[in-house]
């Protein structure tokens, strides 16, 4: 421990020495007051014990500008008229919303005047945003406005604010009109009430870029997102931590856009910025590891995706309680990654962490909750466990209906995830009834060229396909990429993602040289962002493969299947489904062309893969079950052909409703072999 007398104020000295009242003076004891503030410099293990560590203290005062700047800092964040009215902002600051709540309405209950009181109803209204019960938000926003305007005009510069968090939860709850209508009135005051580059003006433009952003409007976010980050810049110091918000507000709308070298360029900026300005473990660096491990992921770059959301969670279990909602996202991020990589396992005990802090943290009907079973329905969607993945996807619409207006957003993705279960249940009137009602949901709140309403238009294709119905999927295919072309960027992954699925629907109806038309657009999409290695561009050159299947070009058809094949190794795990997915199409076209070893060990792997990485009732399972009874029927093995079908069946029967049309097809196929036999 140092202590440098001369750089601490004698006015306020935080130590004494006290050898000559204690009772031990050979000790030479020194008493620090309970406010001494030290800097922490080296931390080292000690030598002679491994579990004892040396940590070098300096003591400092506020004469240090860096400790003066942090706790003015602190002061204008936790400001207020009286130590209660501090204690209470602290509390929401740090998510002690019940502490928070009984020491508001302590307070309310004793206001002595009118303003005290529209200041309660303010807090209150912040308390129950952050909770999630968005309707009593705004009812305790409005008493306060009630109140202030008894004797304000309706534009005093102090009611900016108020209108400022009404919109905030409009934002919330998706009514965005209504949150354009009070951001807007917060800004006109602004914007007559103070200099035209005060940090406020910069907070009014980078909310209404915010509620753009949620409306998928990206143009006329950056637009916003950029005044403020103008007025920032001219305003604030290079290293302000408020800066580095704007940045990675900016890298925000260039990802949704799919602009992902753009969106790394700003959240890298952004977090330079951080690690300048910010202690080591501040929770804002974690955002920013989330950000930058959200683009990896994006771009399927899992393990460097794993790598940032790993530095994310290790800040945010030092900064953070074990119940904040924080450390519930920074979970989910990584079982959203495992989900994605085909860790079913992991990817639920990183969705079950998050669950278990939230149910902590958080009344039962907060929409964060409904989000936590939304994620665990889609691990079992993917699992094949239909059943379990509806139960979940309506456990999170239930929430929604309770917590969120019925014109929210939310509901069309809850509409979306029931349907989606549906339909891969083969129910498919189901399916298409879920889809239509968030369809009519999208078109009436988003604008008609939402990026979300492109996506409904794509998977109510995906349902037609899946009934055959070739011709209307083309038409929903079709309109999804028309949203799409108008909304997205060029070079974006869903429109990518649109030309796949209308080559495949081409492939289908044997249109096959405007399937091959479609599929040279991906090639180009990845071309034109330098992506030589991705997850769905494998797909696509697998439905290429397709085509000259269809065409007899057998050759070239495994030649494709085999680029695909080395593409998925070398960007998924081993045990990745969609491996298995292309190990099968390439064993197929082995058979194809006479070659029934490899043909053989293709399968082979196909079926190891889907047994270790799939419950053993997966549907997927029985599929390739169902293609080596083809290939053993094909070289006269009709005893193995019939235990292969017969295994295909039993798990198609345990998996699928009765009356799903993949059981039929199954039962056709055993019947055909057992003729053979």
């Amino acid at each position: 421990m140092t202590i440098d007398p001369s750089k601490i104020s004698t006015l306020i000295t935080p130590f004494a020495m006290i050898d000559e009242h204690s009772a031990l003076p050979q000790e030479q004891e020194i008493l620090f007051t309970m406010h001494a503030v030290f800097r922490i410099g080296e931390i080292k293990q000690t030598v002679e014990n491994s579990r004892l560590w040396e940590v070098q203290l300096t003591i400092t005062d506020e004469s240090d500008p860096q400790l003066a700047g942090l706790t003015d800092c602190i002061k204008q964040e936790v400001g207020g008229s009286t130590g209660w009215h501090r204690m209470g902002k602290l509390m929401l600051k740090v998510g002690h919303f019940d502490q928070a709540e009984e020491l508001y309405n302590e307070l309310l209950e004793n206001a002595s005047n009118d303003s005290d009181r529209a200041h309660i109803y303010h807090q209150l209204g912040w308390l129950k945003n952050d909770q999630g019960e968005y309707q009593q938000a705004v009812t305790f926003y409005e008493k306060s406005l009630a109140i202030e305007r008894k004797t304000l005009p309706e534009d005093d510069a102090s009611l900016a604010p108020t209108y400022s968090n009404i919109g905030a939860v409009y934002n919330d709850m998706g009514e965005y009109s209504k949150a354009l209508e009070f951001y807007e009135r917060s800004l006109k005051i602004i914007k007559i009430s103070l200099p035209p580059n005060h940090p406020s003006l910069a907070t009014s433009y980078n909310n209404i870029g915010g509620l753009y952003a949620n409306m998928g409007e990206y143009s006329k976010a950056l637009e916003y997102y950029e005044k403020s980050l103008k007025i920032k810049e001219i305003s604030l110091p290079p290293t302000h931590p408020d800066l580095a918000a704007s940045y990675g507000n900016i890298g925000i709308v260039y990802d949704n856009m799919g602009e992902y070298s753009k969106a790394l360029e700003f959240y890298e900026k952004s977090l330079k910025i951080k690690e300048i300005s910010l202690p080591p473990n501040h929770p804002s660096l974690a955002t920013s590891y989330n950000n930058i491990g959200g683009v990896y992921a994006n771009m399927g770059e899992y393990s460097k995706a794993l790598e940032y959301y790993e530095k994310d969670l290790k800040i945010t279990l030092k900064s953070l309680p074990s119940t904040h909602p924080d450390l519930a996202t920074s979970y989910s991020c990584i079982g959203e990654v495992y989900n994605d990589m085909g860790e079913y396992s992991k990817a639920l005990e990183y969705y079950e962490e998050s669950l278990k802090i939230r149910e902590k943290a958080l009344p039962p009907t907060h929409p964060d909750l409904a989000n936590c079973y939304s994620n665990l329905g889609s691990v079992f969607d993917r699992m094949g466990q239909y059943s379990k993945a509806l139960e979940y996807y309506e456990k999170a619409f239930r929430i929604y209906q309770q917590a969120l207006p019925s014109n929210h957003p939310h509901m069309i993705s809850s509409y979306s995830n029931i349907a989606l279960a549906h339909k891969n249940m083969g129910q498919y009137t189901e399916a298409l009834s879920k889809f239509e009602m968030a369809l009519k949901l999208g078109c009436a709140i988003l604008h008609t060229n939402h990026p979300e309403l492109g996506t409904l238009y794509n998977s109510m294709g995906s349902v037609y396909f899946s009934m055959s119905n070739f011709p209307k999927a083309l038409e929903l295919y079709k309109k999804a990429l028309e949203i799409r072309e108008k909304a997205l960027p060029k070079n974006h992954h869903d429109l990518a993602a649109s030309y796949n699925n209308l080559g495949v629907v081409h492939t289908e109806l044997n249109e096959l040289k405007s399937a091959r038309h479609y599929y040279l657009k991906v090639f180009k999409i990845y071309e034109e962002r330098n992506v030589t290695n991705h997850p769905n561009l494998a797909a696509s050159y697998n439905n290429l493969a397709l085509v000259h299947e269809k065409l007899d070009e057998d050759s070239k058809a495994l030649e494709y299947f085999e680029k695909a094949h080395n593409m998925h190794e070398v960007t998924l795990p081993s045990e990745h489904p969609r491996l298995a997915i292309i190990c099968d199409n390439v064993g197929t076209s082995h058979e194809k062309m006479g070659e029934h070893t490899k043909a053989l060990q293709f399968h082979e792997k196909a079926i190891t893969i889907r047994r270790n990485a799939l419950p053993l009732d997966h549907p997927d399972l029985a599929a390739s079950h169902n293609n080596i009874s083809k290939l053993y029927d094909t070289v006269g093995e009709h005893e193995k052909a019939m235990s292969a079908i017969d295994h295909a069946l039993e798990i198609k029967e345990k998996s699928l409703p009765p009356n799903h049309p993949h059981l039929t097809m199954c039962r056709e196929n055993r019947e055909y072999v057992r003729k053979r036999m």
